[in-house]
Order: C-alpha cells, then structure tokens, then sequence
C-alpha cells in the first residue's frame, strides 16, 4: 500500500511539472511578436499592411509598385483621364501654385486646404522670381510632397529604378534607412531640375489613385410626399 501510494505522489508529481512547463511555455510565446514565433521578419508599408520579408513561411515581400506615367509625359496617357492629364500640364506651365495646392489638399483627403498650400507656393514663388529670375525657391518648399506621394502608395524611387536598370546604388539600397535618404534627395533633386514636370506627375498619380475630397459622393435621404387621396361617397 505504501510503495502504491508513493508511486501515485510521483506521477501526480510529474504531471503537475508538465503543467508547470506547459504554462510558462505559453507564458513566455504570449511576449514574443508573431514574426519571432513563425520565424518571419515582418516589414509595414506605409498603408499599414503587413510586408513578409525573406525566409517567411507565408509569403514574398511586396513589391513596389511603378509610377502610372513617366516624368516627361507631360500630356499624360489615351484613356479617361486624357482631359485631367491636358488640365495638369496646363496648370504646371502656367500656375505651378493652383496645381501644387490641389495636389496637397487631395493626398491629405481634407477639403477646404487648398489656400492654405497655394499662398505659402505662390509666396516663395515670387521671391524667387523676384530674387534670382527663376521659380528656384519653391521646389525646397515642394518636394516632400513627392516623398509623401511615394511612402503613401509605396512607389518605386529613383535609386530604386537606377539600381534595376543599371545596377548602380545597389550598395545604398541594401539598407533601408540609406535608401529613404537617397530617395529623398532624389526627389529634392527632381524638383530642383525639373519641377514642373514633377508637379505635373505628381498630379497624374494622384488624379489616378484618389478622387478629389470636395466631390466624395455623399448618401442623399429623399422624402417622396405622400400619394392623393380620394375621400370616398358614403
């Protein structure tokens, strides 16, 4: 009886120790992220989507995606924004302000901005006609612009398209902070150089991926009035 008594204490023993590890087991996978536990590297786009990195056991990383219309194809593409991209490259000639405002007030989706972007342009604008013969003061003012248009829609940079073609950045792209400071400047340089064409694509991409904030459709309640009615004889 006593050797029965003493082989159940062991077992009850040993499974309260399997218990105990069991528990703390979960205990500790319940601190660790998803990514250490699946053994996957997790990257976020800017949208806030989830990107797998390499050695993931779900997927490939995303790919990033090209700009709808190249720098220099100021009048756009043949299809049903043809009259939108002829008004861009208007307004990118003539009054690089009207466009840089509208492009501002439609990537931050709120109505009503427009002034605010466009005075501070204009402003600088005319200082830099007024000062140097040139519009050479408001593409420093312009082109995070750009990089927001990038991050926002996770657009393939400059360094990024030259390391595809010709190999060349590799080095800089490899790590992922170099490669934001290298983009940046690339697009500081876009605007520098050619900054009404780059206006111009930026009005393209963004007149192609999101509907002006001030023509949302917004749900309308209609009220049909009630129906004659006819009083009947008695």
């Amino acid at each position: 009886m006593a050797n029965h008594e003493e082989s159940k204490s062991l077992l009850s023993n040993d499974a309260e120790l399997k218990d105990e590890k069991k528990s703390t087991k979960l205990n500790s996978n319940a601190g660790e992220s998803p990514a250490a536990i699946g053994h996957a590297t997790y990257g976020w786009t800017v949208n806030g989507l989830p990107a797998l990195g390499q050695g993931s056991v779900v997927g490939e990383p995303i790919d990033r995606a090209h700009w709808d219309s190249s720098l220099c194809a100021c009048l756009g593409r043949n299809d049903h924004f043809c009259s939108s991209d002829l008004e861009v490259c208007i307004l990118g000639s003539v009054a690089p302000c009207v466009l840089y405002g509208s492009n501002v007030e439609r990537l931050g989706s709120s109505p009503g901005t427009f002034t605010n972007h466009c005075l501070p342009y204009s402003c600088l604008y005319m200082l830099g006609e007024i000062l140097f013969g040139g519009n050479c003061v408001a593409p420093w003012f312009s082109y995070p612009t750009r990089s927001a248009i990038r991050r926002r829609f996770n657009l393939e940079g400059s360094c990024e398209a030259l390391s595809r073609s010709c190999g060349c950045c590799g080095s800089v792209i490899e790590d992922e902070v170099q490669r934001e400071q290298c983009e940046s400047a690339c697009d500081f340089a876009t605007h520098v150089f050619c900054h009404p064409c780059a206006l111009c694509q930026e009005g393209r991409e963004i007149r192609r991926r999101l509907p002006h904030p001030g023509f949302n459709a917004q749900p309308v309640l209609v009220m049909l009035p009630p129906g004659e009615q006819n009083m009947g004889r008695s």
